[in-house]
């Protein structure tokens, strides 16, 4: 790390399918969680930490994103791409240290500050408890998971939707990353590299460049031998994915902070 404190980009511009009729008039991030919308509570949590510049990627029902002191970028071609390249209509931002999260993800500031914590160039955040999460969890399979193996040094060696046994994962890829400015740099250089290679043609797992995920990238990068480290944590978030995750997680909180 450079000591700079990193810009943060959250990356929101799906559609949010699964989350229907939720969300057939707003994004995700902006249904309520207990008085608070998910991406507020977001917010919270990465001010928590001292990290107050913050960018947001909007596409679906983007104008319902309009939070003041926030950066916003647009994706307009929301409904033909994915995550990773929606991304990159924020790529002016991707420079210096930057933490970069998905929007559905409801988290305690202190999984910001274990990332916080890595020195590495490019990291993610992996909980190794999260099996658990599943118990109960009927609408979004196990087999769903962005599931990760990585090695002795916690380098990535597999990650996505990898699930095939009982024991042969090491957690669970939440949807936050860091990069230094070193980082950043070879980041955005494997991305170019792989869209001028594979644009039009599948790529990792996904059927096209176009329908990416970060994962993709991720193991892209591990395969050409770039590291790409994973900060361990144990629960402290939840993924909002399907009405069943967002009733529970709203039961949570309101309990919690009753």
């Amino acid at each position: 790390m450079s000591g700079a404190t990193p810009k943060v980009i959250i990356i929101a511009a799906g559609l949010s399918s699964r989350m229907r009729p939720l969300t057939d008039d707003r994004p995700k991030c902006m249904l309520d969680f207990a008085g608070k919308t998910l991406l507020r509570r977001q917010l919270d949590a990465f001010g928590d930490c001292g990290l107050d510049d913050v960018a947001v990627i909007r596409g679906f029902q983007g104008d319902k994103i309009d939070l003041d002191g926030l950066r916003y970028f647009e994706n307009p071609d929301f409904e033909n791409n994915n995550i990773l390249n929606s991304l990159f209509y924020a790529e002016e931002a991707i420079e210096g240290d930057v933490i970069i999260s998905y929007s559905d993800i409801l988290f305690e500031s202190r999984v910001v500050k274990s990332l916080l914590g890595s020195g590495e160039d490019i990291s993610i955040v992996v909980d190794t408890d999260w099996r658990q999460y599943y118990a109960g969890r009927n609408d979004h399979p196990i087999e769903e998971a962005e599931n990760v193996v990585f090695d002795e040094n916690r380098h990535v060696v597999e990650i996505g939707k990898i699930l095939t046994g009982d024991n042969d994962v090491d957690g669970e890829f939440i949807g936050m990353m860091k990069l230094t400015a070193a980082g950043a740099e070879v980041y955005k250089r494997h991305f170019h590299q792989a869209k001028q290679e594979y644009w039009g043609r599948p790529f990792q797992r996904s059927a096209t460049f176009e329908k990416a995920y970060l994962t993709d990238l991720f193991q892209e990068m591990t395969d050409l031998g770039t590291a790409v480290h994973c900060v361990a944590i144990k629960q402290g978030w939840k993924e909002i994915d399907t009405v069943e995750d967002y009733e529970k997680a709203v039961k949570a909180l309101k309990t919690l902070e009753e």
